[in-house]
């Protein structure tokens, strides 16, 4: 009962302010960037210690003058994702311009779909109105994290939706993908590949470190041989965005493990190293080095090993 009272007043809150203007909105963003950045000092030591490692031959006034800018960014992003309950289709189209659609039209029909891997950059939760520009009946595939809440977690589904958007959880990606596929269906994949990996990792050095990164947009590639693309972002204006499909193999199979995620770890530095205040500094994306991840998962397959030992142990008749 608690939690759908919160999703009620959550809900109309945001639908409030999604019905306002978008001058207002950013009149609200840049209060807001005042209270974020300078009173609740939101994340400013995750997103400095970030910036420090990622750019350390940059100065200290210039990496601060990034980190301003993301702030500003960032508050723009969380209204203007909020807006997603109040716009059209077609002013949505508007301010969310897709570039190469051809190219992307072309091989989702010659394969029966494609992969889209997404970075956290600019507007990327906009692009949930790509299926303006597929054809009538193919499907625009969304995979997504549950939230816990079961109530927000419907919310965020509904935002997601409202332009056509096939939402699949993670944990049942490839279920759903061959359940489409099997009915006929073309799609268009779209993964969110730069977030810090909970479960299969792949290591790649990325901004200069050494960068885990998800692998399951590379393993559904090639599992479907779908040809796979990258996302390019690009923040033209406050409020308006350019989405760029650009082919990086159309041949998964043929590519050897883990040449595709690191293809995507490539184009997404030259993004940020093009434009750096665009991408979410505010994730913790280097909680673990490589020996810190390899030394955890020896301990726990060690635990496992003695707590099997023991129930053997255990499960042993008494001589006694």
């Amino acid at each position: 009962m608690k939690s759908k009272l919160i999703y009620w007043l959550v809900y109309g809150g945001m639908w409030l302010f999604s019905a306002l203007p978008f001058r207002v909105l950013y009149v609200l963003s840049d209060f807001n960037y005042l209270l974020m950045y300078h009173v609740g000092r939101y994340r400013r030591k995750v997103v400095r210690e970030n910036l420090e490692k990622s750019f350390p031959e940059k100065t200290e006034a210039e990496r601060l003058q990034i980190e301003r800018k993301f702030y500003r960014y960032l508050s723009d992003y969380m209204l203007e994702d909020l807006k997603l309950l109040h716009m059209s289709a077609e002013d949505l189209c508007q301010r969310m311009i897709y570039k190469n659609t051809e190219q992307y039209l072309e091989l989702t029909e010659k394969y029966g779909g494609i992969i889209v891997m997404i970075p956290h950059y600019a507007n990327y939760e906009w692009l949930i109105g790509m299926g303006s520009v597929m054809k009538p009946g193919d499907v625009p595939v969304q995979v997504y994290k549950p939230l816990k809440d079961k109530y927000l977690n419907e919310l965020f589904k509904q935002i997601r939706s409202r332009f056509g958007g096939y939402n699949i959880p993670k944990h049942s990606t490839a279920r759903e993908i061959i359940k489409l596929k099997r009915e006929g269906k073309n799609m268009v994949v779209g993964l969110i590949t730069d977030q810090w990996p909970s479960g299969d990792r792949y290591w790649t050095t990325f901004m200069g470190q050494e960068t885990a990164f998800l692998n399951g947009a590379e393993r559904i590639a090639k599992m479907m041989n779908f040809p796979v693309f990258y996302c390019e972002l690009t923040k033209t204006r406050r409020g308006y965005c350019e989405a760029e499909f650009k082919l990086m193999t159309e041949a998964p199979k043929e590519t050897v493990e883990g040449e595709i995620t690191d293809m995507f770890a490539h184009e997404l530095e030259q993004t940020i190293r093009r434009e750096p205040a665009y991408w979410l500094w505010s994730h913790k994306r280097w909680k673990f080095t490589k020996k810190e991840c390899e030394q955890k998962e020896q301990e726990e397959l060690i635990n496992k090993f003695l707590e099997v030992f023991q129930l053997h142990v255990a499960a042993l008749p008494s001589w006694q």
